[in-house]
């Protein structure tokens, strides 16, 4: 399985009802993902690292810090560092920062588009 069709997969189990989505499963496989990066796995890194910060938890944000700063370069340039400065900022909208609904709506409408396409 390609890595686009496990983040599309991804996408048919958890959807987008950010209430509902177990965090610490989420949590677990991004764990596994950094501890046994495989290449060309980038979108499926971003996708957890996308639902970490939808579901807001600000404690997450050293995590989210690993993903995008201790794999690689590909990695770091998936994982938005909006998300993270999002995070820190509680969601308000700055200079170089969307507000909180404008990431989330963002994020939604291109893995929404992404699972139509059944991941490429």
């Amino acid at each position: 399985m390609t890595n686009e069709q496990r983040a599309s997969c991804l996408i048919k189990r958890y959807g987008f009802d950010f209430d509902e989505i177990p965090k610490d499963e989420i949590i677990d496989l991004l764990h596994m993902e950094i501890k046994d990066y495989q290449p060309g796995s980038s979108e499926y890194i971003r996708l957890l690292c996308g639902y970490l910060y939808c579901l807001g938890d600000i404690s997450d944000i050293p995590l989210l810090e690993e993903a995008k700063y201790s794999i690689n370069m590909d990695v770091g340039c998936m994982v938005d560092v909006e998300w993270i400065d999002s995070l820190k900022n509680g969601g308000i909208e700055e200079a170089f920062v969307r507000s909180r609904q404008e990431i989330i709506r963002s994020f939604v409408s291109y893995y929404k588009d992404f699972a139509e396409d059944d991941g490429g």
